[in-house]
């Protein structure tokens, strides 16, 4: 006999409780006696801890606690006036010394003035910060966070 030769019914019937003491699950219906999850309706959100601040919202105000949220870096609009003529993404701020690596979020943020015209790929800007760049006669597209390139296996010599 084999695990996939059973013949099994697919779905049990469900038992009717509360149909009187002969039936098995009569008065109370298994539910006990008195309380919140006796009542109908009676249950608590996941995650309550009945009016104690949760565990999934004290875990942050732990010392020690190290947030895994990637970090936006901000680049300026005063900035943008070295790359004059070039498409601005992330490999050029990178290169650049402009933002710490080449795969972070980068948002665009008005603090200076956009003089040339330039052609802006990032994550994200601020309204004034794409007007600024469109008065300067350049472009504004919103792209993906660059994702690392996983690395090839050395060991298939």
């Amino acid at each position: 006999m084999k695990f996939n030769d059973l013949k099994v019914s697919s779905r049990k019937s469900a038992k009717r409780v509360g149909r009187g003491i002969s039936a098995g699950q009569g008065k109370t219906a298994g539910r006990g006696t008195k309380g919140q999850s006796s009542r109908t309706g009676g249950r608590v959100r996941p995650g309550f801890e009945g009016g104690q601040n949760p565990l999934y919202q004290r875990l942050p105000k732990l010392p020690g606690f190290t947030s895994h949220r990637p970090k936006t870096e901000n680049v300026y609009t005063g900035q943008l006036d070295q790359f004059s003529g070039k498409t601005v993404d992330n490999f050029t701020l990178a290169n650049a010394g402009i933002t710490s690596s080449p795969y972070v979020k980068v948002k665009l943020v008005v603090k200076g003035d956009v003089t040339k015209k330039v052609t802006v790929k990032l994550q994200g800007a601020s309204l004034a910060a794409v007007e600024a760049v469109q008065k300067a006669g350049g472009s504004f597209d919103k792209v993906d966070q660059v994702k690392r390139q996983p690395k090839e296996a050395e060991s298939k010599k």
